[in-house]
């Protein structure tokens, strides 16, 4: 099941997109920027789904599927379709995500630094040999 839910996140707009595949929640964020038309999302899903990068897979809470009244199960839906837009599992799965890039983005620029460390101390090596030799 995909679902796809945009709202205004000041100053964008945002599209979640979630995707549940043998009980698992993958959700992926995209920053759509001035308010979309109907075509420009449907012509993003169809060029740039492929492309998403979704979150790690969640588990979702299994309910058992009992019988529910027909008129209960309509004031539901309208409820969900009014008020609920982003699921808090898809808001879960997004700061999951956003938690590992940070994490990666860190180690990436601890290790960018230690080599621009390491390059520094061989310059000046470098620098203090070539002194030594005029003498």
């Amino acid at each position: 099941m995909n679902k796809l839910t945009i709202y205004f996140e000041e100053p964008f707009w945002v599209g979640i997109f979630e995707k549940v595949e043998s009980g698992k929640l993958m959700t992926s964020r995209v920053v759509f920027g001035p308010e979309p038309k109907d075509y420009d999302v449907y012509e993003y899903v169809l060029q740039n789904y492929s492309k998403l990068k979704f979150s790690k897979p969640i588990n979702m809470d299994k309910t058992k599927n009992k019988k529910i009244n027909p008129k209960r199960l309509q004031r539901q839906i309208k409820k969900i379709t009014k008020a609920k837009g982003v699921s808090t599992k898809a808001q879960e799965s997004i700061r999951l995500q956003r938690e590992a890039n940070k994490l990666e983005k860190k180690k990436k620029s601890k290790k960018q630094r230690e080599e621009e460390k390491r390059l520094k101390f061989l310059k000046k090596q470098q620098k203090k040999k070539e002194k030594k030799k005029g003498h």
